[in-house]
């Protein structure tokens, strides 16, 4: 009988074309062989070319999809990324303070890569002051950590300044990526018995097309490693190389910014099984 896997849910809004979002997160999931689940707090008319409008879910509806899934499934991790408004950012407060369930990885999505709004600034500001208490992890971008917290954010001595404030301001763990940066470089700080720690990631960044929905992928997969029970730095470690692999695989797809290869294992999987046939089929010629 096949072992059950986790199940990570995710909770953002629905990007008819796959870069990011609902569906680009529960490829992600599945790319780490988890279960995903999802509930959608905004639809979007966009493609590679980026977001034309948004309307925003119910809160009624986000409200009662998140209640029917955990009455269903023993949820072992939750990413969280679009929201939209504040009501629907109070509603997914309100619900995580009542489940207080595992690894709530917060991705602080408040612009698309096109410049569109995707959050009001009450609903930032409630965000700031109810999510980020609750998630044990929270990956704003450089754009997003200036925003959040009000500091400039384009270096590593700056990353590191705007994780001390996000602490301040109730997060337990942070990390900063910056992906726009002329390294990929990723700051990790972290609560420790010891205290507050930090950890650098750099990589050379890649020149690509296809990188939309990469901040989307990286805190989805994030949410994946600690629901295995990875720590904080091992998760980061291997989520960007997931990340890297993604963008590395990645096939030309749309007329602006395409998405990474979520599931770009599946391609290897399929070439690894296909080798073992011939080999097989040939051993058995001889």
């Amino acid at each position: 009988m096949a072992v059950t896997p986790p199940v990570v849910l995710t909770i953002a809004g629905f990007d008819p074309s796959s870069d990011a979002g609902i569906t680009a997160d529960i490829k992600t999931i599945a790319a780490h062989e988890w279960y995903g689940i999802a509930c959608i707090t905004a639809l979007t008319v966009q493609s590679t070319r980026g977001v034309r409008r948004v309307e925003p879910v119910s809160t009624k509806l986000v409200a009662e999809t998140l209640g029917e899934l955990i009455s269903d499934f023993a949820v072992e991790a939750v990413h969280i990324g679009m929201l939209g408004t504040e009501e629907v950012v109070k509603a997914v407060a309100d619900f995580l303070g009542q489940t207080a369930l595992p690894h709530v990885v917060l991705d602080p999505i408040l612009k698309s890569s096109s410049g569109a709004d995707l959050v009001n600034a009450a609903g930032t500001g409630l965000l700031i002051e109810k999510l980020l208490p609750l998630a044990e992890l929270v990956t704003p971008n450089l754009d997003e950590a200036a925003v959040l917290t009000g500091l400039p954010v384009t270096n590593v001595s700056e990353m590191r300044e705007a994780a001390t404030r996000l602490h301040a301001l109730g997060s337990a763990n942070v990390v900063v990526t910056g992906g726009h940066l002329d390294r990929a470089i990723d700051l990790l700080s972290f609560t420790t018995a010891r205290g507050i720690e930090t950890e650098v990631f750099k990589a050379d960044r890649q020149r690509s097309n296809s990188t939309h929905g990469t901040g989307c992928a990286f805190a989805t997969a994030l949410a994946c490693h600690l629901a295995h029970g990875r720590g904080l730095p091992e998760a980061v470690l291997l989520s960007k190389a997931y990340i890297s692999a993604a963008i590395t695989n990645a096939y030309p797809l749309g007329h602006g910014v395409g998405p990474v290869h979520h599931l770009y294992r599946s391609g290897q999987h399929r070439r690894s099984s296909t080798i073992v046939s011939e080999a097989e089929h040939a051993h058995s010629r001889n």
